[in-house]
């Protein structure tokens, strides 16, 4: 029996959820006492897939980080998923930080992980699929190998493991 085993590495964030979170956590910073007065908000683009965290100067606004990233936390969601640019000085006393989600495995990451895999020895193939890493091998123990391998690299991202077959 020359039966192909594999499973699909992959790096998701449910925009549903994070969603819920920053409604959360907009609801609380309306009833902090220390934001009252203070234009702090958190807007979530969808398309582009980033947040966009607005409030009076750079304290203000790495307060609200931690209250939002509080929130994502107790969700589940990865937070090595979210990669905050610099805050930038508008008009008017406020202070506003791009925070970038990434989903999906780019593909110098994905390039890294086939290495370390190729690196490792372990008898299993690593091919990248689009945004997604699938590795296959004959032996269901090697591919645990491979996964705890996986588990174990220092990536900057959130791995999950599907579709283990």
């Amino acid at each position: 029996m020359a039966a192909e085993f594999s499973f699909d590495v992959v790096s998701e964030v449910d925009l549903n959820i994070v969603s819920e979170c920053v409604n959360v956590a907009m609801k609380e910073l309306s009833n902090r006492f220390d934001f009252k007065g203070c234009a702090a908000s958190i807007e979530l683009n969808a398309k582009e897939k980033n947040l966009a965290v607005r409030a009076t100067d750079e304290y203000k606004i790495n307060a609200v980080m931690d209250i939002l990233n509080t929130r994502m936390a107790k969700r589940g969601l990865p937070l090595k998923n979210f990669v905050k640019g610099k805050v930038e000085t508008a008009l008017g006393q406020t202070g506003r930080m791009v925070v970038t989600i990434q989903s999906g495995i780019p593909t110098d990451k994905a390039k890294e992980m086939a290495a370390a895999i190729k690196r490792a020895k372990l008898k299993v193939n690593a091919s990248i699929q689009g945004e997604q890493v699938r590795v296959c091998g004959k032996s269901k123990d090697e591919l645990q190998a491979a996964m705890a391998m996986l588990r174990g690299g220092s990536f900057g991202l959130e791995l999950q493991f599907k579709n283990f077959r």
